[in-house]
């Protein structure tokens, strides 16, 4: 991790090559690629929302673009956007699905993967 935002809206991740992170043709392995980006957007929903929101990743995708031979790095954002969808979208207590993009870079701007994930939303029972 290198940075988050003090209101966990912006987050910046790196993963350098190692021996324990390569793969068998010397490169990232794919695993530690996407492991770099799962728990982010339902981490930075749900310091959004508060704890009256059960937030978790419900499914995600990646894209292999091209092979990291040194170092990859994500950035993610919350918008203030993203945030009022999901509000409207649990307003009548139902569950909500938002969707989010990431690109993984190379330390030279090249596109190393996509990933898309899809984080499931709702308010939390009354108990």
């Amino acid at each position: 991790m290198r940075t988050i935002a003090v209101d966990w809206r912006q987050v910046e991740v790196e993963l350098r090559l190692h021996w324990w992170n390569r793969n068998a043709m010397g490169t990232l392995f794919g695993g530690s690629l996407f492991s770099m980006t799962d728990p982010f957007y339902p981490l930075m929903l749900q310091h959004a929302l508060g704890p009256e929101y059960v937030v978790w990743t419900k499914s995600a995708q990646i894209e292999f673009v091209k092979p990291g031979r040194t170092l990859a790095r994500a950035n993610f954002h919350l918008s203030d956007d993203d945030v009022a969808k999901v509000l409207a979208g649990t307003q009548s207590n139902e569950s909500f699905l938002a969707d989010f993009s990431t690109e993984i870079l190379s330390q030279q701007n090249e596109t190393l993967a996509r990933v898309r994930t899809s984080v499931y939303v709702r308010k939390r029972k009354a108990r």
